[in-house]
């Protein structure tokens, strides 16, 4: 019932149901005190928090309170605020639930609570422990004293390098209680959001435009080269003319090739989340691949061997891109393991095992701190001979998003001196 007709019910003493409604839904607003504390410490707006706050304290407040458990509460409790250890198990299955690790502390520093994903995170701490004996990190130190010592949320960005390299932006907040609830010493809320993956992104992002950027300002300063110097020196050598606009096309091809790689990651990147939805029999896709790489497999002496299944071999995909994704593995096969003089394409399709199409080179093999990294964007295992073959870099990176979209893995084996395996799991 409202407020007025809890006054108003002769039933009980007016103060006494008074106290016992304040005192019954006071830990309801400790609680969400405490919840709308944390929301605005993930990241939320203080505007929206504080309206949320209020219209989960306006809820509480208007929540009808059955009048027996009113009667019912003992005489000898009037006046007596709720004790503490009643907040305790709301409060911290709240907070148990949370994704971002939260600790709670008191005024001295000492641990009170922390969550589940705190405890994953950087390992238990028992309560009344200091924060100290965890982060040891000044600026942490530091923020925790300044917003014991002014009552007002910081926040600072931190970075952990063990037991792998993590970046958090932590914020200290002091707790505000409802006036008149028990709260022993003043409690604070420490909270850290990881933001590994945006700064990852970010260096990414980074490097992209910084490797871009030198891939084109090779051969642009090629091309201005040669045209300042067929307009001056050169300008009546027919034969200069010859060998530079030779050279001027195969740099503007490579540019070519460099942008048409770009545009199709960027393609391949606004639809990874959509999964092809047709079925592709993946026996004509390798033969086609065959064919279209005869004329480079015969230039360099190249064997293009396949062994197929006899019946069908069926996978969800687009066929269009499944065709580049072997174009550029075998293609990559011929010419950094035409040592081996043979490339071996076979396609597996075993029952109770997954489809698996393998293309092994019998050529020099990668060396083995090469390997992780082969689909990173613009990363070469030789930048020289990535580049005497016309490669770009980016080869096996469009591979890597295909497949991502295909929901399909790529395996890589390699042994120096016999070879290397690129096997595509499906």
């Amino acid at each position: 019932m409202l407020l007025a007709e809890v006054l108003l019910n002769d039933t009980l003493p007016p103060l006494r149901r008074l106290r016992a409604l304040l005192s019954a839904r006071g830990i309801l607003l400790v609680t969400a005190a405490l919840v709308a504390v944390t929301v605005y410490l993930s990241g939320a707006d203080a505007t929206v928090t504080a309206i949320l706050f209020g219209l989960c304290a306006i809820a509480i407040l208007m929540q009808r309170q059955p009048e027996a458990a009113l009667a019912q509460k003992p005489a000898s409790q009037d006046g007596d605020p709720p004790p503490a250890d009643l907040l305790r198990p709301t409060v911290y299955a709240t907070l148990g639930a949370l994704e971002l690790p939260v600790v709670v502390f008191r005024k001295d520093a000492t641990v009170l609570f922390q969550n589940r994903a705190m405890d994953k995170a950087f390992g238990p701490l028992a309560e009344g422990s200091h924060l100290s004996a965890r982060w040891r990190s000044p600026s942490i130190l530091d923020v925790i004293r300044e917003t014991i010592a002014t009552d007002e949320p910081n926040q600072i960005e931190h970075s952990e390098r063990l037991p792998s390299e993590r970046v958090y932006v932590v914020r200290i907040a002091p707790v505000d209680l409802p006036v008149g609830m028990p709260t022993g010493d003043k409690l604070y809320i420490m909270s850290f959001k990881d933001i590994s993956e945006l700064r990852r992104i970010d260096r990414m992002r980074s490097d992209f435009v910084a490797n871009a950027s030198h891939e084109l300002r090779t051969p642009l300063a090629s091309l201005k080269g040669f045209i300042e110097t067929m307009q001056g020196p050169a300008r009546t050598d027919v034969k200069a003319q010859e060998r530079f606009l030779a050279i001027m096309l195969d740099q503007a091809n490579r540019m070519s090739r460099l942008v048409d790689d770009l545009l199709s990651l960027s393609r391949l990147e606004l639809k990874a989340h959509l999964a092809p939805n047709e079925m592709v029999d993946l026996v004509p896709v390798i033969g086609h691949v065959r064919d279209s790489l005869a004329p480079l497999a015969a230039e360099l002496g190249i064997e293009l061997r396949l062994h197929l299944p006899p019946s069908r071999v069926e996978v969800m995909g687009d066929r269009d891109e499944l065709v580049q994704v072997f174009e550029n593995l075998m293609e990559n096969a011929c010419k950094y393991g035409q040592e081996g003089k043979v490339v071996d394409v076979h396609v597996r399709n075993e029952p109770g095992h997954a489809v698996e199409v393998s293309v092994v080179d019998h050529g020099p093999g990668i060396p083995a701190e090469h390997v992780p990294r082969l689909t990173e964007r613009f990363y070469r295992v030789s930048v020289a001979d990535s580049r005497s073959k016309k490669g770009t870099g980016l080869g096996l990176a469009i591979v890597k998003h295909i497949l991502t979209r295909h929901r399909a893995r790529l395996i890589v084996k390699s042994e120096i001196g016999k070879g290397t395996d690129f096997t595509v799991r499906f």
